[in-house]
């Protein structure tokens, strides 16, 4: 497999869930991948599991809202590996959840901060870089949450994952002249640690079955697979979109 043979990629929240199975993904089809989260130690672990496959990886942790740290993984990228093709901006939180009148203003934040900003602030040194190479493809991580269904009660995560599809198709407009591609996978809900501590329950898991056409929720892998469909040149021609990777939740109302 090489569909991304040559490439060089970043993929933040890389430590654990869609991220670490993307990255995995990612350096099996040829790329030479630069895996970022906060968690050091289980990015270490992701570059050991990646170089024992016969891949090349590199890690550099930190915090996505760092500018500096956003900067700092496109130089390692470049001085690591001499360019940069294709970008995962993936790393997210839910933020605060509840009541919205009982929402903080520092609960808020944490999601706009994270979700957005942070997705902002990698996409701006990426493409820099990209515009270098003569194109590319940025990818962010959004959600099927706000944009075609609603769960009370999660409105910091609803804003800031539904301003990632309007960064997506802004900067798609922007930079298309310049052969970047930039697409966001919007995820229904995925068998992640972060979703097993929430469904922890049998009622709870069957709820999140039912939110879905296809009755179950996805594997990281699944989304990997779909994420590398729009990193690759079998999606030469897509751009702006917001790709529904939902299992059917945003048409299933049963």
């Amino acid at each position: 497999m090489s569909r991304l043979a040559h490439k060089v990629a970043i993929v933040t929240g890389a430590s654990s869930g869609i991220g670490r199975a993307t990255a995995k993904l990612f350096a099996a089809e040829g790329a030479q991948v630069v895996v970022g989260a906060r968690r050091d130690a289980e990015l270490q672990s992701l570059v050991a599991e990646i170089e024992a496959a016969g891949g090349h990886a590199v890690a550099l942790a930190g915090d996505v809202r760092d500018e500096a740290y956003a900067k700092a993984l496109v130089d390692l990228a470049v001085a690591r590996y001499g360019r940069l093709d294709i970008a995962f901006n993936n790393a997210g939180t839910l933020g605060q959840t509840g009541p919205s009148t009982e929402v903080s203003e520092e609960g808020w934040a944490q999601a706009i901060d994270i979700n957005l900003t942070g997705s902002f602030l990698g996409a701006k040194h990426q493409v820099a870089q990209m515009l270098k190479n003569g194109g590319g493809s940025v990818i962010f991580t959004s959600t099927f949450v706000g944009y075609s269904f609603a769960f009370p009660g999660t409105a910091a995560y609803a804003a800031s994952k539904a301003g990632v599809v309007g960064l997506t198709q802004a900067l798609a407009a922007e930079y298309g002249p310049d052969n970047i591609r930039v697409n966001a996978v919007l995820p229904g809900a995925v068998e992640t640690d972060m979703y097993l501590e929430m469904n922890s329950t049998p009622e709870s898991q069957e709820y999140m079955y039912k939110l879905h056409a296809l009755r179950r929720v996805a594997s990281p892998d699944e989304l990997a697979r779909a994420v590398l469909f729009l990193a690759s040149d079998d999606a030469s021609f897509v751009t702006g979109t917001a790709s529904l990777v939902d299992g059917g939740a945003s048409i299933s109302r049963a």
